[in-house]
């Protein structure tokens, strides 16, 4: 297990460029090469360029878990085709064009085993999050927000959620996300939204650079 500051992008929002699984991470086509070495290094996952409606902000207009990969509907049927290329059989590669809303990453919390999904998502892209994932599908609020996504990271080893949650909340999520350990934190100063910050799997995770050695230890102590 490690964590290691990334600084790329520019800014220290690397969960905003950059999303991950146990085998697979996109980082945007335009990223430097030591996006790349850290996390092969850090997360030991292979990694896909890629953009999505030419956009560089994959973490927040996709989805990923070990089974699937789930795309946002501004994405383009090209850049569909370079990442399934890329990733053959290994994922099921789909786009939610069930809705509106293409800020996947924002409102959808998954590990391997469970997929925390907004209020705001249909039954009918529930049932596809559910098939491409192969996850179960819990919908809910966190914090009150419906943005469940921004305000959590999950890995099969842990989570780590805003402190917006409250102690039952985070419980809660302990027991549907399958996994022995969670915890609250922030990053990047105290910014609540935790995604936008952290990139991780269970091997290791990727902060942005003004995270404090503070927030790395809660982060340390929710993932790991």
């Amino acid at each position: 297990m490690s964590i290691e500051v990334l600084y790329a992008f520019g800014n220290p929002y690397v969960g905003v460029f950059v999303t991950a699984s146990e085998k697979w991470a996109l980082i945007p086509e335009s990223a430097p090469d030591k996006v790349e070495l850290a996390i092969r290094r850090s997360l030991g996952a292979e990694v896909v360029r890629a953009t999505i409606g030419e956009s560089p902000l994959l973490g927040i207009l996709c989805v990923i878990n070990s089974k699937g990969l789930l795309l946002g509907n501004l994405v383009k049927e090209e850049e569909v085709d370079r990442i399934r290329k890329a990733v053959g059989d290994a994922l099921v590669v789909d786009v939610l064009d069930e809705i509106r809303e293409n800020a996947l990453g924002n409102m959808i919390l998954t590990n391997d085993s469970t997929a925390i999904v907004s209020p705001l998502i249909p039954p009918p892209a529930r049932t596809k999050i559910a098939d491409t994932l192969d996850v179960e599908v819990v919908q809910m609020k966190l914090g009150g927000s419906n943005f469940v996504g921004a305000l959590g990271v999950a890995t099969n080893r842990g989570v780590l959620l805003s402190p917006i949650l409250s102690d039952d909340e985070v419980n809660t999520l302990i027991s549907l996300m399958k996994v022995p350990k969670g915890g609250i934190g922030t990053v990047n100063r105290g910014n609540v939204f935790v995604k936008s910050g952290v990139v991780a799997n269970s091997r290791g995770a990727l902060v942005g650079f003004d995270t404090t050695g503070i927030e790395m230890m809660r982060i340390q102590a929710s993932l790991f």
